[in-house]
């Protein structure tokens, strides 16, 4: 990629005061790679250009921050396939870095054999990473470490958002209600795989079947298993531990699937109205697929009358709070049969495409997607970094 064809410093372009610089980071080294890079696509088409400059940053799956083109058509699903930031990096070999200095917020691009180029100063950080290495903290760490401030929640809250143990450990601990489950963590597995076995046998034997396996630090859905019997353990078992070796087995909870959006506003944070996500035929559940290259529809807002909506609302602000979250929230919920709220799980950075349902069920609410990347981007710069 040649200098002359580098984004150029927006100080340097214009004499006029410049706009808040936006670093939109997509992509990562985790599963749901591709759906970060759609979701990226999503938000640079959305972000207001005329109030701030863009910079897009790819990171691969191999871990490299890339310097990508800011064409959003190009980060779109395409027959059934999710792109990838190696198909829209502007070079092989060059890389985009971050200095980790509170007092330098230049990003600086290199390739092998050419002077560093001074890509310009980044105002804030929209990072739409989905799964480990983006949305469990390691990132948000950075960011801190560099003093740049950045949407979402911090480094606590993300790690508790992406570890589905630590997460209904602390919703358990603020009194919100969750599922029956139980861990297998690593050095169990790997030391005491039969004793692990015998657990998951006497939580098989008091709950029964079916059972939901899970990577305990995944998302979108992915290496999540639903098993009828012992026949279809193994298996189950074998797929969560090819995404992480922590992972969960959990009852089926009965009852109708209910999520909430939450976002801050500069009085604090607010719910959004509830959507409801019904069955859908040929998934055995609301697995990746049904989520995204199927496109199931979910109903928006649920109709579930006025005091459940009120009690979602009321409990998905609580999971916000009692999991220290910054920024935005999607809140999962099964509505049981007798009308309680039982909470399955908070996702710190939600899917965010414009099918998505976390934009749709605040575009029900008044807030359309446009307006909703504003708000993020808005939040992030009143908030400082370190400890707030």
């Amino acid at each position: 990629m040649s200098s002359e064809n580098l984004p150029q410093s927006p100080e340097s372009s214009t004499q006029q005061p410049r706009k808040p610089r936006v670093a939109v980071v997509f992509g990562g080294r985790s599963s749901e790679h591709g759906i970060s890079v759609v979701t990226a696509g999503a938000v640079l088409r959305a972000i207001d250009r005329t109030k701030y400059d863009v910079l897009p940053i790819g990171i691969t799956t191999d871990g490299r921050w890339a310097l990508t083109a800011d064409e959003p058509d190009r980060m779109a699903i395409a027959d059934r396939k999710v792109p990838s930031v190696a198909e829209l990096a502007e070079s092989a070999e060059g890389g985009v870095v971050l200095p980790v200095d509170p007092g330098n917020r230049e990003v600086v691009y290199s390739e092998p054999g050419q002077v560093p180029k001074a890509l310009g100063e980044v105002d804030v950080v929209f990072p739409v990473l989905h799964g480990p290495y983006g949305e469990d903290g390691t990132l948000q760490g950075l960011l801190e470490l560099s003093g740049v401030p950045y949407v979402g929640s911090g480094v606590l809250a993300s790690a508790v958002g992406q570890d589905k143990d630590y997460m209904k450990r602390v919703f358990t601990s603020f009194g919100l209600p969750v599922g029956p489950y139980l861990v297998v963590r690593p050095r169990e597995w790997e030391q005491d795989e039969q004793g692990a076995r015998k657990r998951i046998a006497a939580f098989a034997g008091e709950h029964g079947w079916p059972l939901f396996i899970k990577p305990a630090r995944a998302g979108s859905s992915f290496g999540i298993t639903k098993v009828d019997s012992f026949d279809g353990l193994d298996e189950a078992i074998e797929e969560a531990r090819r995404h992480d070796p922590k992972f969960l087995v959990e009852s089926l909870l009965r009852g109708r699937e209910i999520e909430c959006g939450v976002l801050e506003f500069e009085d604090g944070p607010r719910a959004s109205v509830p959507a409801e996500i019904p069955p859908v035929s040929d998934h055995a559940f609301y697995d990746f697929e049904a989520k995204y290259i199927d496109s199931a529809d979910g109903i928006v807002p649920a109709p579930i009358g006025a005091e459940a909506t009120v009690e979602v609302r009321r409990l998905a602000v609580e999971a916000f709070e009692a999991a220290s979250c910054e920024g935005l929230v999607r809140a999962d919920f099964f509505l049981q049969e007798n009308g309680e709220f039982v909470i399955n799980e908070i996702n710190t950075m939600p899917g965010f495409t414009p099918i998505s349902m976390y934009p749709r069920m605040w575009e029900a609410t008044g807030v359309d997607y446009a307006e909703l990347v504003e708000a993020l981007i808005e939040a992030a710069l009143r908030r400082s970094t370190g400890l707030r």
